[in-house]
């Protein structure tokens, strides 16, 4: 799969297997508590599998008050 990261910096990668999003993550050095990830227009949990053919998108998730 195609993982499109936005943090800030845009950068792309591939990883292969199908396999939970908290996996994938964890992979690619990133803390799941501190990302969101979308597919399309659907934004992801972390326990739902993705997988090959498919293009994520990895933003920074930002809070404030």
């Amino acid at each position: 799969m195609k993982v499109i990261l936005r943090l800030p910096e845009r950068k792309e990668v591939e990883v292969r297997g199908d396999r939970p999003l908290k996996e994938v993550l964890l992979e690619l050095g990133l803390n799941p508590e501190t990302v969101v990830a979308v597919r399309g227009e659907e934004l992801l949990t972390l326990d739902q599998v993705v997988g090959e053919g498919e293009t994520l998108e990895v933003l920074s998730a930002i809070s404030g008050g």
